[in-house]
Parts: C-alpha cells; structure tokens; sequence
C-alpha cells in the first residue's frame, strides 16, 4: 500500500490564530481517478490556471464552491482525508527558542505531519509507504534539507515502533501548486480556515461602509465549505482540535475523513 501527502502551510500571522497547515492524503489506487475527475472539473469551469483562495472572486464564486463540493464528495467517500492545523496566538510558546521564526516554522510542520494523520495508529504486518510532497518551502536550501531528513527518519521515531509506514529516499519532494489540483484544494480549504477564524469576514475597507465584493464572496465560500464539512462531522467546530466523535479507540485519528487541530505548546 502506498499513500501520498499533499502538504501546504499559510506563513501569514492572523489577528487571532497563526502559523496554519494543512494537508490532503490519498491512496496510490485512487490517485489518478480523483485528480484526472478534478482537473476535468476545472477544465469544464473554464478554470486554465491555479486555483486558489486568493483567487475567489464575486464572479468565479459559483465555480469555486462547484470544483470545492466534487473535491469534498472524495473526502466523504473516504478516498482523500483532510487535516488543518493551527494555533491561537494566546498559546504562543515561551521558548524563545521555539520563538525563532524558522525553528517554530519547521517545528511546527514536523509535529504536525507526525501526528494529524494518526500513522502510528496504523496497523499490518506489510509495509505502508508514504510519499509527502510539500507547497515549496520559503526558506534556505540547508534548512529545508535538514527538515526532509528528520521527515525521512520520522517512521524510525519511538511513536512508530508498531507502525508498517516507511518512507524511502526519494519520496519527500518539493512540488508546484500550480501543477497539482489536490494542493490547489486544500488551498482553498485552508484559506477559508484562516479567513473565518481571524473575523476576516467582518473586514470593511478604510474609508468605505460595506464589506468589499471579494469578502462577501469569500464569506459564502467558506459557508460552502463548511456545510460540506458539517455533513461529515455535524456541528463542526473549527475553532477547537476535533474530538473522538464517540469512537473509544485511538485510531479515529487516521480514520475520520476531516479532522481539525488546534496545536497547544507543552
């Protein structure tokens, strides 16, 4: 068996909660009908190029909540999961350490790749291998090779003891947004998430009365979203981690299709 990870993360700091990462995964066996069903999608819309949540306008509203309902009708098959993950700005860590901006950027990445999907809940005798692809990362060469090798030797980690995942050399790789659609999703997803927690969609532009058209249009999308999302997990929170939903066995965090963590530092 073998899985792919999609992997993107918003640097930006919100008015109330920060440092946001995402992820979509999907089986080998699925990939290539789920992607060529999304590019298809997009093609159909008349969308030629990246889609993204920065991209939402009044006028292409229509299309992003028809691409993002097909994307969400795989994650209610089960085919593709989705993880986001985030932290209040009231639970900032008091290492200063931590602090320094490249070392919480890449700290926060790995704990959130390791843990969010429940791989150590995984269970089997016959290997699972992982391929994780990231959104390219915004930092030095030497830092961002260092952090795929704590990635590569992540499965080696006491968490994993009982756990068949591995990842071989060569499977952890920087990709384009632009050239895959799962990314340019969980884009999407992502955006809204930090759209709707930082009160984004109360924003009045100086000197106007109203919201902008792009806010307007922004807001409905997430409503969109989360409606597809509630269909999942009714009365979803997104602002707090996402619990057992009534299982009473730890492997709900690989299993549940969607799943929010709201990351607190020890």
């Amino acid at each position: 068996m073998e899985y792919i990870l999609y992997c993107d993360e918003s640097s930006q700091s919100g008015q109330k909660y920060s440092d946001f990462f995402g992820g979509c995964i999907i089986s080998s066996q699925d990939l290539l009908e789920v992607t060529n069903a999304l590019d298809s999608k997009k093609e159909q819309l008349h969308f030629y190029g990246e889609v993204k949540w920065t991209k939402v306008t009044e006028n292409y509203l229509c299309k992003y909540m028809e691409l993002i309902t097909l994307f969400f009708s795989f994650v209610k098959s089960g085919k593709v999961k989705v993880r986001i993950m985030f932290r209040s700005n009231t639970d900032e860590p008091s290492d200063n350490k931590a602090n320094s901006a490249d070392d919480k950027y890449f700290r926060l990445y790995y704990q959130f790749i390791k843990h969010a999907f429940g791989f150590r809940y995984l269970t089997g005798k016959k290997p699972v291998h992982l391929r994780i692809y990231l959104d390219r990362l915004p930092n030095s060469k030497v830092k961002c090779t260092e952090f795929k090798k704590f990635l590569m030797d992540m499965p080696l980690t006491s968490d994993f003891c009982e756990s068949p995942v591995e990842i071989r050399r060569g499977d952890i790789a920087e990709i384009r947004s632009h050239d895959h659609v799962l990314l340019q999703c969980l884009d999407i997803v992502l955006g809204a998430m930090f759209f709707r927690l930082n009160m984004l969609h109360k924003q009045i532009p100086e000197g106007q009365r109203r919201r902008g058209k792009r806010t307007v249009a922004k807001e409905k999308l997430y409503k969109h979203i989360y409606r597809q999302i509630d269909d999942i997990l009714p009365r979803f929170n997104i602002g707090e981690s996402t619990g057992a939903r009534g299982e009473t066995y730890p492997a709900f965090y690989w299993e549940h299709p969607y799943r929010h963590w709201r990351f607190t530092p020890n």
